[in-house]
Formats: structure tokens, sequence, C-alpha cells
């Protein structure tokens, strides 16, 4: 199977010639979260659960990226974050994301320069669907410069096989 003996009928064993080995591998090895990453859908600190709800499907993603009136990211929100706070509480459509969220001291995140392999190992290790993409700067904070997904991850594997990207 890996062509290095070949054989016919007839004739018999013979030496073939190698199956070259496909470099997705090492394509794979390579790849760097910027060279992947998407927008992130932000929500401010200040809005409601409403909104955050709205957001979530108008973008069609899995979680929400909250930034304070600064920009800096404050925390995540989840699908789950949001059917646990609503479900059988007629007061929550009002309530600030702020205080439904993840706070960011319990969000793991990427950075541009770190490969996809080890992004997909935090998303396993952490059991979570999406990492937001932060770029150190001068403060030490990190800038939300993008998220990386399981949808992401999938069209990556996708491009590497040779199908192409899947649009949404």
């Amino acid at each position: 199977m890996l062509g290095y003996l070949d054989a016919k009928p007839k004739v018999g064993y013979f030496i073939g010639e190698p199956v070259r080995q496909d470099d997705s591998a090492a394509k794979l090895e390579k790849l760097l979260v910027k060279d992947v990453l998407s927008l992130p859908v932000v929500v401010r600190t200040s809005s409601s659960v409403q909104d955050a709800v709205i957001a979530l499907f108008t973008e069609n993603v899995g979680s929400l990226f909250v930034c304070d009136e600064q920009g800096q990211l404050a925390g995540v929100i989840s699908r789950k974050d949001l059917l646990k706070v609503t479900l059988g509480n007629a007061a929550a459509a009002l309530m600030p994301v702020s205080l439904v969220m993840t706070r960011h001291l319990h969000i793991v995140s990427t950075s541009p320069d770190e490969s996809v392999l080890e992004a997909a190992r935090k998303m396993i290790r952490y059991q979570v669907d999406s990492l937001p993409v932060l770029q150190p700067n001068e403060s030490g904070e990190g800038e939300l410069v993008g998220r990386i997904s399981k949808t992401t991850m999938t069209n990556v594997l996708l491009e590497l096989g040779g199908k192409g990207r899947v649009s949404p």
C-alpha cells in the first residue's frame, strides 16, 4: 500500500515507486493563528442580555466577547451562559451582560503568533468552542484582535485535505 513493492499477475513482485507523503502535516505545524483568525463579535459590558441574545443569533456565532468602554476584553458569554440565565427568568432580558459573562481572569486565550495546533489543544483541554485572540500591547493587557473557533479549525482541516473552505 505504500508503493515500495508492486505486483502484477503473471509477472510477480517488483520494486515500485514509493508514494510521496503528503505535506499537510508539515503545513499544519507551521500554520499560525494569525493566518486563520476571524473577526470577534463584541458586545459592551453595559449591553443587556437581550442585546447579547440578538447579537448571538444575528451573527450566527456560539460565543460573544464582552469589552469594557476602553475596548479591553472583560469577559465571554456563551450560548450556555445565556440559556442558563434566561430559562425561567422573566427579568433576564434587562440584566447587564456583566452579571452573566465569564470574567477575563477565567478566560483561556491565544495570541496571533501561536500555532493553530496549540490553539486546538487549548480548546480541547479547556472544553471551549472558541478562543479570543489577544495581541499583547505596551500596557501588558492584550488587545482583542480576533477569534478562533471550532468552525475555523474544521475549515483548516478541509483546506489541508484539499476539499476547500466551507462558507457559512
